[in-house]
């Protein structure tokens, strides 16, 4: 609407201006060269409007024959570089849908079309790894690795050719090319974070977690630092006590809850003679995530105390996480160092019904220390044998005597403490063998009992069978075969045993039956 009236106001005002000139007559006398010529000023001023669109027009027509072979030069081009992008954009296509033959076929019109375009290289090079051909797909990433514009692109490309070769130096040499580059790019620093992770090189793997702070989150880089300083802390903790502590101390304000730096700054604190930060740096440690490690380092944080000492503390934290099994067992321990066996009996209780590992073994300490009685003793380790598993740390299907900032797969911060096999939901029913005189307890699960002759002298057990994989630790922190489950208990005797599965103990019987019996008489 707006152009329309500007172009009637334009009308109007050109109207107006040949109205203005009719109205005002006048003659024009040119004399040149003997020649006279006179004509009205209207006359002039439309022959002078022509003789400039002819001018014009003119003008035109000879410059566009003199730039004809440029223009016709441009056409060709232009038309040539329409074909070439939709080779290009039918390769992507192809090589999306899977399509190799296509994805072959449009790479060579690329390359013939538009050859050294980005997009042309980088066409054919997915359709070089498409058809398993390492070589052409890596000239393909080394030539866009040569342009400004595709190297970022190329030296990813390179990257991922040498990790598909195993050529662990190439690949190295390749990230920290395209971390110099661009220090914020995510996978090249992650690639220079792994390789010094893998080669314990912990002040590198720092520098390079700096230059990807940017792409993190505030709590992940917080917590990733602590890790690398933990376990550059642990790396110099025999031959450099004061940068172990400096490390470690950093490393619990910026993660508390993080177990091995606790510990370890707990301990060197406890050196130092700063018991009070020891303990509150435990402390606070302990509430988020009770663990043994805590417990022994709060056990030794003031040196030369005596064993009741050491319970009273124990006591302490364990009212720090009320109904926790790391509670139960850190005051047990501490009860047996005094030889207070009622506070460890009674701190132990909720958890003998079904007792894991260290429970069923601290049960057997006690057994011997207080009565001496082997065939207690040796009950007690045969249920913690068959027992269900303690929380251990834990990575990629991999158990380890200690903490280790580097999985076997190679995540920083992988390991982690929870009881093997516990994320894809597997746990082995306690199986116990309960003898003659062994009361069994008011809340017990149901158990399958083990055959045995009429009382007599308690013979000697049977060898154990072997653990499961989920209880086999390393010697070392070397990695070790996958933890593989089993599909039932090893001792678990199978169909055909004998054995009445679903038989209660005489023990168990409530002793409201015998009344039912007399008042079913009176019915």
């Amino acid at each position: 609407m707006i152009r329309i009236l500007a172009f009637l106001i334009a009308l109007a005002l050109i109207a107006s201006g040949f109205a203005w000139i009719a109205d005002r007559p006048g003659d024009i006398a040119l004399t040149w060269m003997g020649y006279r010529v006179e004509t009205s000023l209207t006359v002039a001023f439309v022959a002078l409007i022509a003789l400039v669109v002819a001018a014009i027009l003119v003008w035109s027509i000879l410059r566009g024959l003199w730039r004809a072979p440029e223009q016709v030069s441009l056409f060709f081009q232009h038309r040539r570089a329409m074909r070439g992008y939709l080779a290009i954009s039918r390769g992507l296509i192809a090589v999306g849908s899977g399509d190799l033959r296509l994805a072959r076929r449009a790479a060579d019109d690329a390359g013939r079309l538009s050859p050294g375009d980005p997009l042309t290289l980088l066409l054919e090079a997915q359709a070089a790894q498409m058809a398993g051909d390492r070589s052409g797909a890596e000239q393909a990433f080394r030539a866009m690795s040569r342009r400004d514009e595709t190297r970022l692109l190329g030296l990813r490309g390179l990257y991922i050719e040498a990790q598909r070769r195993n050529d662990h130096v190439a690949a190295r040499r390749v990230a920290e090319e395209a971390a110099q580059a661009a220090p914020a790019l995510g996978w090249a620093a992650q690639a220079v974070l792994d390789d010094r992770c893998a080669v314990a090189d912990w002040s590198g793997a720092l520098a390079a977690l700096e230059n990807m702070k940017s792409g993190l989150q505030k709590a992940d880089y917080r917590r990733k630092r602590a890790v690398l300083l933990t376990a550059r802390a642990l790396a110099v903790d025999d031959s450099d006590r004061d940068a172990s502590r400096a490390d470690v101390l950093e490393a619990v304000k910026l993660a508390p809850e993080l177990v091995p730096a606790a510990a370890l700054a707990g301990r060197r604190l406890a050196e130092a003679d700063e018991q009070r930060k020891a303990r509150r740096i435990l402390e606070r440690a302990w509430v988020a995530n009770p663990h043994p490690d805590l417990a022994e380092a709060y056990a030794d944080v003031r040196l030369g105390d005596s064993a009741r000492e050491r319970l009273n503390r124990m006591q302490k934290l364990a009212g720090l996480a009320p109904g926790h099994i790391e509670s139960a067992l850190a005051v047990g321990r501490a009860a047996l160092d005094t030889r207070d066996f009622t506070v460890a009996r009674e701190a132990l209780m909720s958890y003998v019904a079904a007792p894991t590992p260290r429970v069923a073994a601290l049960m057997a300490g006690i057994e011997e220390a207080e009565h001496g009685d082997t065939g207690r003793v040796r009950e007690w380790m045969a249920r913690a044998v068959r027992a269900s598993g303690d929380p251990s740390w834990t990575a990629d299907g991999v158990v380890s005597e200690k903490w280790l900032p580097v999985s076997p797969a190679g995540r920083l911060d992988g390991f982690e403490w929870r009881v093997p096999l516990a994320e894809i939901g597997i746990s082995r029913p306690v199986i116990e063998i309960m003898t003659p005189d062994a009361p069994v307890p008011a809340a017990a699960p149901a158990k399958v009992l083990e055959a045995r002759p009429e009382p007599g002298p308690v013979a000697p057990p049977a060898e154990s069978p072997p653990m499961a994989a989920s209880e086999a630790k390393p010697v070392n922190a070397r990695p070790v075969e996958p933890v593989i489950p089993l599909v039932h208990a090893p001792d678990d005797p199978g169909p055909g045993s004998g054995l009445d599965v679903d038989a209660e103990p005489e023990a168990a019987v409530a002793p409201e039956a015998p009344r039912r019996k007399i008042k079913d008489l009176f019915k």
